[in-house]
């Protein structure tokens, strides 16, 4: 190996690797990192990455994109993890992989290193997306090489290399941070019987100490995708960082999971998801508005396994393409506004209006109407019904009863 572009975020695990990679390949080493809205642990990236031995830096203002080609897809998808997990790391993957693989080939590297763990998910998502974009790239990934085998080892091999760490053995959490979350995983975490600590939450004050009085937010749609706060025309990146706000002050988004990782093991976390959790309730009670029932149970189904594949990094997979053709189909009476209740850590969406609303009060109402003829339901009950009807004749002819 000449030379090796790394995924370098300026934590434990990527600060150790640059001077690990120079003495165990001899290879120049040039830094990526994505900026994915991660805020103001950006700041000492380019002085540390180059002071730990990188040859140069890259980072890249991915913002924009991040939120309009990967959050946007997931949320119009109604894609959640096990019932909990929006995915906020998942998805920041395959954009990071694919700006790494457009480096390497414009610097000519022979490799890319990350720093995932041999334990969790993303050295598949890392790993699938290289190989998707660029199979002839090698991949280096040290966590299955070197003899480091915890975080304490790996602060450690900092220290005896001079190389400040944003972590220490008493503050031991491994954390990525991103527009759409941030997840705390390590530590007490670990064991499942432990509550998490309110002290650990960044994003999202606890619920108990919210605002005693509810904040409404009215959010609207076009086509599937957010385009205004309260009235208020709002671009990508500053919708999601106003609801991030307002969800953060009231305790909504804080979830607690032990989950299934792809490697077959069980881990447990803390995500802090103020904004996707308001967006996520607001656009499924649109789609609940406007999408058809078998439209809305279908996608439902879809929506399992769009989670699983953006889960397993299969972000670049012939399914997923699929998958996101349909959902866009579904997406264009998507169309409309939603009020939001935040209050204490919970999010309702509370009303909803759309011009594509299948949702007809003329129809709904107990009272007097011209449209629909009670006498019609008996003929549908009897036809619906008629193969149980069947079943209980041919039982009781069975068995003579």
């Amino acid at each position: 190996m000449k030379k090796v572009v790394l995924a370098y975020s300026g934590g434990l695990d990527t600060s150790i690797i640059i001077p690990w990679l120079k003495e165990n390949y001899g290879c120049e080493v040039i830094a990526f990192c994505a900026d994915l809205g991660q805020g103001e642990e950006l700041e000492p990236v380019k002085r540390k990455a180059i002071k730990s031995g990188a040859s140069k830096i890259y980072v890249e203002d991915l913002v924009e994109e991040f939120v309009t080609q990967y959050c946007w897809p997931v949320l119009k998808a109604g894609a959640v993890y096990e019932k909990k997990y929006l995915l906020g790391t998942s998805f920041a993957r395959p954009l990071i992989a694919k700006k790494l693989v457009e480096i390497a080939e414009q610097e000519g590297a022979d490799a890319i290193c990350h720093g995932a763990t041999g334990k969790g998910n993303d050295q598949v998502r890392f790993e699938l997306g290289i190989k998707a974009l660029n199979p002839d790239l090698k991949i280096i990934a040290p966590w299955r090489e070197w003899h480091i085998r915890s975080r304490e080892d790996a602060i450690e091999y900092a220290a005896a290399h001079g190389i400040e760490v944003p972590v220490t053995k008493e503050k031991i959490y491994s954390r990525d941070r991103n527009l759409w979350h941030i997840s705390h995983e390590g530590g007490l975490l670990e064991d499942p019987a432990n509550e998490r600590p309110d002290d650990l939450l960044i994003l999202t004050v606890p619920p108990e100490q919210a605002p005693d009085k509810p904040t409404y937010v009215e959010i609207g749609f076009e086509q599937g995708i957010p385009v205004s706060l309260n009235g208020q025309k709002y671009g990508a990146v500053e919708l999601l960082t106003e609801l991030n706000r307002l969800g953060g002050a009231n305790g909504v988004g804080i979830v607690t999971i032990v989950e299934n990782r792809l490697v077959g093991m069980k881990s447990r976390g803390v995500y802090e998801t103020p904004g996707g959790t308001i967006l996520h309730a607001a656009h499924d009670e649109l789609e609940r508005l406007t999408l058809d029932r078998r439209t809305l149970q279908f996608k439902e189904q879809v929506a399992i396994k769009y989670a699983e594949l953006v889960y397993d990094g299969n972000w670049f997979s012939k399914l997923k393409k699929c998958l996101d053709a349909f959902i866009d189909e579904t997406q264009k009476t998507v169309t409309g506004t939603v009020r939001v209740k935040l209050y204490k850590g919970s999010c309702e969406a509370v009303a909803s209006t759309s011009p594509y609303s299948l949702y007809s009060e003329d129809l709904a109402t107990f009272g007097a109407d011209e449209i629909y003829s009670h006498k019609d339901a008996e003929g549908f009950i009897n036809l619906f019904g008629l193969p149980l009807k069947v079943q209980a004749l041919m039982e009781r002819k069975a068995t003579g009863i």
